[in-house]
């Protein structure tokens, strides 16, 4: 999927769907298996198709490698390693980060981007609010909040038929955790030092 995210970042997520509150949460939302996952948008620098990734030696294991994009290293980072999302084959996006503090780009390996959205207060729950949803994400403090998207039609109260819930991870928790697996090596160090050995 291709998209804008540059002009995504300045939208106002105005879609004439449904927005309840105020604004809670500007989204990137992809699949990684069977989960429907997100992350803020404003800390994605673009999306870009899979290419060949080039494995590094002595890298984390969260590590896939290292691709070339447009002339730039940049590492790949498989979220897979710490959720429980179940396994595929079709992995087609990058979403390539944009984070002040990495001296190396970092890319986030993703099934399929499907759209950015918008949601409300009333749609997010996090913090104390998780409790009740199992996952390892959850368990590991990698999930921010459970986004309900909303599916179908709207009833006289504003409440949607259908909602399907929505992992908002937390990606500095992630590429924290990813770094974290370079001390299991021999090798142990941060992620960048290790993408450029």
């Amino acid at each position: 999927m291709t998209l804008d995210v540059a002009q995504e970042k300045t939208d106002s997520g105005e879609d004439g769907g449904f927005q309840f509150g105020r604004q809670a949460a500007h989204v990137v939302e992809f699949t990684l298996g069977d989960e429907l996952c997100a992350i803020d948008i404003d800390i994605v620098d673009s999306i870009v198709e899979m290419k060949q990734v080039t494995r590094v030696p002595r890298a984390p294991d969260a590590v896939e490698g290292v691709m070339d994009l447009r002339g730039e290293t940049t590492a790949v980072v498989d979220p897979k390693e710490f959720l429980s999302v179940g396994d595929s084959d079709s992995e087609r996006n990058i979403l390539v980060l944009d984070r002040e503090d990495d001296k190396q780009k970092i890319g986030i390996k993703v099934d399929d981007v499907t759209e950015v959205a918008t949601y409300g207060e009333t749609q997010v729950d996090s913090n104390g609010e998780l409790a009740g949803i199992e996952s390892s994400a959850l368990e590991g403090e990698l999930v921010k909040g459970v986004i309900r998207k909303p599916l179908g039609d709207v009833d006289d109260d504003g409440n949607p038929e259908d909602v399907r819930l929505i992992l908002w991870l937390h990606i500095e928790n992630l590429i924290q955790r990813a770094e974290g697996t370079a001390g299991e090596s021999q090798d142990a160090g941060r992620l960048d030092a290790d993408t450029h050995a």
